[in-house]
């Protein structure tokens, strides 16, 4: 999707307000909230220029998850070569940049504050507003990257590592929290699952690949929450009872294989059939899947067939936007600019951020 289209989509915000808000615009941003360092360059005319990732999975899977203190340390290496890659790949001076956005929150504290000095600072030197970004928010609006954007106003299935929320998305910055996790979040239960059987980290993706070779319907996992009205998840049971399975025979590979099946099974079932029910209680007409877990194919393929039985449309970004970026928080950034929403001087992250507590746009 072309930057004037994706300006287009997140509608036209007072110009007047502040002076660098004149055609064309193009910002830096910078992803640093756990275990990705990334960079992005974006245009208000030309969409995304480039973009880069570098990822700390090699690092941190010597220790079966991330430890901060590493992920940080990482970050401070990576981070200014891929400010200096991707300006060159996106043929960008500093000159020519409007401001520069970063994630500001929620995250590892380390992390992010790794990403906010050097956003912070670069934009000081370089005298352009700097824009904190909130990283759900990026999420939330990857899908206006693509050729096909979703419409405002829609229902947001956000299912990334720590979180598992339904949002209402009236607009860019106007966010209702429909529901969320009380423990773990899905990519947890994914995550933890596969720990428990035994898999390399990260173990959400390993898990999945495994479940594609078993059916999901030999362990009767619980789908925790669906017997009583709402719009909250837990899958903090749903751990349990994996853990359970794992300790009650011998784990050979046919076993492993069905254990990830029907593990895999129980979360999508549990996501698609909450989504269901707050497509019904909202009446929206277009689902937005967006974060980690939304590149399951078996969880895109489920939600395809079922929420087109709604007569509602979804939109997801695609797979290499799903998880950490830079791209996102580009255009969460550009959203925020030209809305006047800048920092002051302070360098400011925030580990705890809840989406409620994020400032309207205006």
């Amino acid at each position: 999707m072309t930057g004037a289209r994706i300006l287009e989509s997140l509608g036209r915000k007072r110009k007047s307000t502040v002076h660098f808000l004149s055609n064309p615009m193009r910002i830096l941003a910078v992803e640093s909230s756990c275990d990705e360092s990334a960079v992005a360059v974006f245009d208000a005319a030309r969409g995304l220029l480039a973009h880069s990732i570098f990822s700390q999975v090699e690092l941190h899977r010597l220790y079966g998850g991330v430890v901060p203190e590493l992920a940080s340390r990482d970050h401070v290496r990576k981070l200014v070569p891929l400010v200096r890659t991707t300006l060159a790949e996106a043929a960008t001076t500093p000159e020519s940049l409007a401001a520069v956005a970063y994630t500001a929150g929620p995250g590892l504290i380390g992390a992010l504050l790794t990403g906010a000095a050097l956003g912070r600072s670069l934009a000081y030197a370089w005298g352009v507003p700097a824009v904190a970004v909130h990283h759900l928010e990026g999420h939330l609006l990857a899908p206006l990257l693509e050729a096909k954007p979703p419409p405002f106003p829609h229902l947001a299935l956000l299912v990334s590592g720590g979180h598992t929320m339904l949002i209402d998305v009236a607009g860019p910055g106007a966010y209702q929290l429909l529901g969320d996790t009380r423990d773990d979040a899905a990519g947890e239960a994914f995550d933890k699952s596969a720990k428990l059987l035994g898999l390399p980290y990260p173990g959400g993706p390993q898990l999945a690949e495994l479940a594609a070779t078993a059916p999901g319907d030999r362990f009767k996992f619980p789908r925790p929450m669906l017997d009583r009205p709402g719009l909250e998840f837990s899958f903090s049971g749903l751990k349990t009872a994996v853990a359970l399975a794992v300790q009650a025979a011998p784990l050979d590979a046919a076993r492993r294989a069905a254990i990830a099946a029907s593990a895999q099974a129980a979360i999508v079932d549990t996501l698609v059939r909450k989504t269901l029910r707050a497509l019904e209680q909202t009446g929206r007409a277009a689902l937005v899947v967006a974060g980690g877990v939304g590149a399951n194919l078996v969880l895109r393929q489920r939600l395809h067939e079922s929420v087109a039985r709604y007569g509602a449309d979804v939109y997801y970004p695609r797979i290499e936007f799903c998880t950490d970026n830079a791209a996102m928080i580009a255009v969460a950034g550009m959203a925020r600019l030209r809305a006047g929403c800048t920092e002051p001087l302070a360098i400011r992250a925030r580990a705890r951020w809840p989406l409620t507590e994020l400032e309207p746009m205006s």
